[in-house]
């Protein structure tokens, strides 16, 4: 479990994951700064114990206390105050993470909220998490078209344009890029999640899915033809639906996985149905990455009010997955 930005409420999940064991079944250790979780836990008056461990001694820690494998950078942050400056120890929680699970001294990675922003100042160049991933798997040869799926018991969204301005959807649908998604998420709704046969819903781009042309053409042109494809290849494929439609209840009944045109078209209701459980997991990777569903709520930091429900269900979602 890597502790997300060390200035927003990750530090505090991860201690209030630990206290949650029993509720989570599963053990983990966590990729942090010891020091600083201690602090953490005596001002916000949690009783979490912290030893600093190599990643074998991890489960016969966790019955008594946090394992937690220390950071190589600086990651002492004052709750609430990003900078720069603890950037390089965000990305080495999220790097050696993954060199766990490809040695296999871990089975899954969970991962705490990162700031976008903060990262981008120190020379990140990924526009996410989610494409970072996807390029240490394609470092050592894994698969590496990474998919960000919010999955929660009541709904499963993939949005097949992520982390761009809402200005370059059009132009970054493509058929080819519609195909390449639907085919993972089908994959790995059958080797992880386990369907036989997963239903998936393509969403219009347009109002009224484009009402036959008359408020614009991707859905005939892009989306239709991309479709039509993957159906030819057996999958069970719907659409282009109007997106306004496509969430209550009925229309949530007949298919397993929504696909969204762009990002807000999908998260919006994912988080308006269930933003406390919700879980974003990342599919096309060769192991398996869960996460809350939710940001840094850097106001909120060090103030002991963070709550852990996404992130709880994220790291039991992890051990499901990684069975």
């Amino acid at each position: 479990m890597t502790m997300g930005d060390p200035a927003g409420i990750g530090p505090e999940l991860l201690l209030r994951a630990w206290l949650a064991r029993d509720v989570v079944g599963a053990s983990f250790f966590a990729l942090a700064e010891p020091r600083a979780l201690e602090a953490l836990a005596r001002d916000i008056e949690l009783d979490v114990p912290i030893e600093v461990v190599d990643p074998e001694r991890a489960v016969e820690t966790f019955a008594r206390a946090l394992p937690v494998v220390a950071l190589d950078n600086r990651a002492d942050a004052p709750p609430g105050a990003p900078h720069r400056d603890f950037a390089a120890a965000t990305i080495e929680s999220i790097s050696r993470a993954v060199g766990y699970v490809r040695s296999g001294e871990a089975r899954a990675i969970v991962t705490n909220p990162i700031a976008k922003k903060t990262l981008y100042d120190a020379g990140f160049r990924y526009p996410g998490h989610t494409e970072y991933l996807g390029a240490l798997a394609a470092q050592w040869g894994g698969r590496h078209q990474p998919v960000m799926m919010i999955w929660s018991p009541l709904l499963a969204v993939v949005p097949v344009t992520i982390h761009i301005p809402l200005a370059d959807v059009p132009a970054a649908l493509t058929r080819e890029l519609l195909v390449s998604t639907a085919r993972i998420v089908a994959a790995d709704m059958t080797r992880r999640f386990g369907l036989a046969a997963p239903r998936l819903a393509f969403a219009g781009l347009n109002p009224h899915a484009g009402e036959s042309g008359a408020m614009g053409r991707e859905e005939i042109e892009v989306i239709a033809p991309a479709i039509a494809q993957l159906r030819d290849e057996g999958l069970d494929v719907v659409g282009p639906l109007p997106a306004d439609t496509m969430f209550h209840p009925a229309a949530r009944a007949r298919y397993d996985v929504a696909l969204t045109m762009y990002h807000d078209q999908g998260l919006i209701p994912a988080k308006t149905l269930a933003f406390d459980d919700g879980v974003n997991v990342t599919l096309g990777l060769p192991f398996v990455r869960t996460s809350p569903d939710h940001g840094t709520a850097f106001d909120i930091a060090g103030k002991g009010l963070a709550n852990p429900s996404s992130l709880i269900a994220a790291t039991k979602l992890a051990a499901r997955l990684a069975k």
